[in-house]
């Protein structure tokens, strides 16, 4: 009677000779090695759809988040510790579009690796540490804007330039902390030795998960995604009783909504709602991934390859999203992309120009 151990051996020698199989009618990633991987590359006509769709977000996530940095760092009236985390956000989703995104195109196009296994560690890392990094920021982002919606008055005095550096810090040591350690130490890979060696070949750039880390994964973005959804519930429920009781008061006298207090709660609603729009984008683009991820290391790693580089690519896309959210939502932002790309940012004194009415 055969044991698991000889079922697996058996396995794989039917996945090598396979992939020998399919060698000698497909093209292989490196053709002078004997462990290369079997290329699969698209059609003339799909392959370059590929790249201009997948060229295309790399391009928007490293421009429009570069005007975002650039806007909230040159003019001194958005110097605040709520832009400051939400310059360190776009500071995050422009290294996607810069380390990460075309190393992934010509991976998801070619179907092949061809930057090394160094990078390939590397690139990993990358994709991990700046999707957390993006979730931590969003989590402070979701706090930020409670405190200043419930009590607008006293929010300067409570979420300070300090307070957001903290974040800031928090965030990024943590996220790059984590997301270096498990890849690096391979305690990621622990137990799928013989998985691994069987399916490793030349020009590959797959690195699999045990069921322990993958689990941790999944805990890391649902925690910050239940904080977020409990905050920002709270938020439109304050927002509500907020616009309820300025109509109330309006009804009664036609100044009330010409009072300083009304339009800072005002514009710190509008500012949570915009802000909500991006967490629920970013939240819609990375759930699917990590919910695959948590099934898939469960159920064998069954999920295609085609599969699993759609729900990557809608992850990364996220890191395009936010500056289109922000120029659609905050006629500032417009302003200042006019000022950034007509270059009369580089006039003396620009730095303080009004961009939000007083």
């Amino acid at each position: 009677m055969a044991t698991d151990d000889d079922s697996f051996a058996w396995d794989q020698d039917s996945i090598l000779s396979r992939d020998l199989l399919s060698a000698t009618s497909a093209q292989l990633c490196y053709e002078n090695l004997n462990r290369s991987c079997v290329r699969s590359p698209y059609s003339p006509g799909p392959r370059l759809i590929l790249y201009a769709v997948f060229g295309f977000g790399a391009v928007l996530a490293v421009c429009g988040n570069l005007l975002v940095m650039t806007a909230i760092l040159h003019f001194r009236q958005l110097h605040s510790p709520a832009n400051f985390l939400v310059a360190s956000l776009a500071c995050a989703d422009f290294l996607v579009g810069v380390m990460v995104m075309p190393f992934g195109m010509v991976r998801s196009v070619e179907g092949c690796w061809y930057f090394g296994d160094s990078y390939c560690k590397l690139h990993t890392c990358f994709d991990a540490s700046f999707c957390y990094c993006s979730i931590f920021h969003l989590c402070f982002i979701s706090v930020d804007r409670y405190i200043a919606v419930s009590d607008p008055l006293t929010y300067p005095t409570r979420f300070t330039a300090s307070v957001s550096a903290k974040c800031i810090a928090f965030s990024c040591l943590l996220s790059i902390s984590y997301g270096f350690s498990h890849i690096y130490t391979g305690a990621s890979e622990s137990g799928l030795e013989d998985l691994v060696s069987a399916l490793t070949c030349v020009g590959d750039c797959q690195i699999l998960m045990n069921q322990s880390w993958v689990s941790i994964n999944f805990l890391l973005f649902l925690v910050p995604t239940l904080v977020m959804m409990t905050v920002y519930s709270k938020i439109f429920l304050i927002a509500k009783q907020q616009a309820q009781r300025i109509e109330k008061m309006n009804k009664q006298t036609a100044r009330a909504s010409d009072s300083y207090k009304d339009r800072v709660a005002k514009r710190e609603r509008k500012a949570a709602k915009t802000l909500g729009i991006a967490v629920a984008a970013f939240l819609l683009s990375w759930l699917p991934y990590f919910i695959d991820s948590f099934i898939d290391a469960f159920l064998g790693f069954i999920t295609p390859a085609y599969v699993y580089e759609i729900l990557v690519w809608i992850g990364y896309y996220n890191s395009a999203m936010n500056p289109l959210i922000y120029a659609f939502f905050y006629p500032w932002f417009r302003k200042a992309i006019r000022l950034i790309v007509t270059g009369r940012i580089l006039r003396e004194n620009s730095s303080v120009t009004k961009l939000i009415p007083e």
